[in-house]
């Protein structure tokens, strides 16, 4: 019926909510109300569907196991988080997945899907006035059957203060090595949560970063990811790298632990805190430029943090953290005797095996359809819409051709204080010759590297002191 309906329908689960969101023309606006709350009170669960259900699971989980990250991100942040939901993996594992009963599954929906444990978001081209009136006749006669969490004894999140554990080191056949460490935060809400991602983003935000030159430029590693996990109980800090052919992680962690000391022993410089501010200012406006994201982020700050307007709050903390703020979360929260640190170490070096693009943070549900639905069954169950009004279309773009031949077109958007521009150049791979496959794509890599008047450094910082 979603895709009946057009719909861009799909559902994820991470460790501090379950989501489902479609995106369709606003006459669908009604018809998602009535699946969603259908979905919420009367779904059927069946030994047969759960059956199949575990199967898919299952082969997504022997999927994940494919890739050595997975595998050492999930012993590394069971270890660090021995005590607590946040260390186990969200998708489970197969073992856990194949045990699960029909009457588990059954009470676990009966208990947690329930309005009182629901936030409802709605963005885009509607009336107020009219939206809340069919939410509440479609939502409202939804009865809570009993309080979601009475009698649940689920383990209160301990953020370890030390890790006396010795480092993981996973020996297996692979690509690459692999290194990582996560440091144990305190919860999004908390004060030092602002301070602690410009301290992210001065260590691995572009190429005037500190780990940019230490680790990439230097040839040592070919990729590093790092990032702040703000969740509802606790967080993280997570230093992911990929290590370049013939490296060791020994050498590669001395480097990256000499990095956190400087930042603990010096404060940072002027312009780094200004540019880390600008990013993650501008990295908050871009990511939210579409309706889809927007109630992503307003569901995020309701559930997480009982505000739903929490990322101004969380801006306007931003715009006063110092650098000694800076100096003293890394102090405070970066100290090896807190860390948990892993290691992949290939004993056999083979092709890289084809891994999907694992969220750290959460597992994607599988909403492909099945059978295509009686069209006669959806307009029996939906009710009748409204067309789309023909009057309102989207401006076409003001197209401008200059004297050189370049090309220009403009189509103005106010819905967001942002500016994209884009360069197309028709010098793709269709014009590399037979004997120099890739020129193409060589010539366009180069293009960051520098011009006569602007090395690469300058062409960096002039985008990302701007937050581009």
């Amino acid at each position: 019926m979603f895709s009946a309906l057009g719909s861009a329908s799909n559902a994820f689960t991470s460790y501090d909510m379950t989501a489902y969101y479609n995106t369709a023309g606003r006459d669908k606006l009604e018809a998602l109300l009535l699946l969603e709350a259908d979905r919420m009170q009367n779904i059927l669960l069946s030994s047969e569907q759960l059956a199949s259900e575990k199967r898919v699971v299952v082969s997504e989980l022997q999927g994940y196991e494919n890739s050595p990250d997975y595998r050492l991100s999930r012993a590394v942040m069971q270890q660090a988080f021995p005590e607590s939901n946040y260390g186990l993996p969200v998708g489970g594992t197969k073992t856990e997945v194949e045990q699960f009963s029909l009457a588990q599954v059954q009470d676990y929906y009966q208990r947690f899907y329930q309005p009182e444990n629901a936030v409802l978001v709605i963005v885009g081209d509607f009336v107020e006035a009219e939206a809340s009136e069919q939410i509440g006749q479609i939502f409202g006669a939804i009865p809570n059957q009993f309080s979601p969490w009475s009698g649940v004894t689920a383990p209160l999140t301990k953020v370890p203060m030390d890790s006396l554990s010795t480092p993981l080191v996973l020996q297996e056949p692979g690509s690459a090595a692999l290194l990582e460490m996560v440091y144990p935060l305190p919860d999004a809400q908390h004060i030092d949560i602002p301070a602690l991602e410009i301290l992210d983003a001065v260590l691995s935000s572009g190429r005037n970063s500190r780990f940019y030159p230490v680790l990439l430029e230097s040839g040592l590693a070919t990729n590093v990811h790092t990032y702040v996990a703000a969740l509802m109980e606790a967080g993280w800090y997570s230093i992911s790298i990929t290590l370049a052919s013939n490296q060791t992680p020994a050498p590669v962690d001395r480097l990256v632990q000499e990095t956190l000391e400087q930042l603990q022993q010096e404060p940072i410089a002027a312009v780094e805190l200004q540019r880390a501010k600008v990013q993650l200012r501008a990295m908050s406006i871009l990511s939210n430029r579409d309706i889809e994201s927007q109630a992503s982020q307003l569901a995020y700050n309701q559930i997480v943090t009982g505000d739903h307007c929490f990322s101004d709050r969380y801006l306007a903390a931003l715009a006063q953290v110092t650098a000694a703020d800076v100096q003293r979360v890394a102090q405070t929260y970066l100290q090896q005797n807190k860390r948990t640190m892993g290691s992949f170490e290939p004993t056999i070096l083979q092709d890289q095996v084809g891994t999907e693009d694992l969220s750290p943070t959460q597992t994607a549900e599988d909403f492909s359809p099945g059978a295509p639905v009686d069209l006669s069954q959806v307009s029996e169950y939906l009710p009748t819409l409204p067309p789309l009004d023909s009057s309102d279309t989207q401006a076409l773009p003001q197209r401008i051709e200059l004297a050189n031949g370049l090309k220009v077109l403009l189509l103005p958007d106010h819905s967001s204080p942002t500016i994209t521009l884009g360069g197309h150049i028709n010098a793709g791979n269709q014009l590399d010759l037979l004997t120099s496959g890739g020129v193409a794509s060589l010539t366009a890599h180069n293009l960051l590297s520098g011009t006569t008047t602007k090395d690469e450094i300058t062409l960096a910082s002039a985008l990302e002191n701007r937050g581009g």
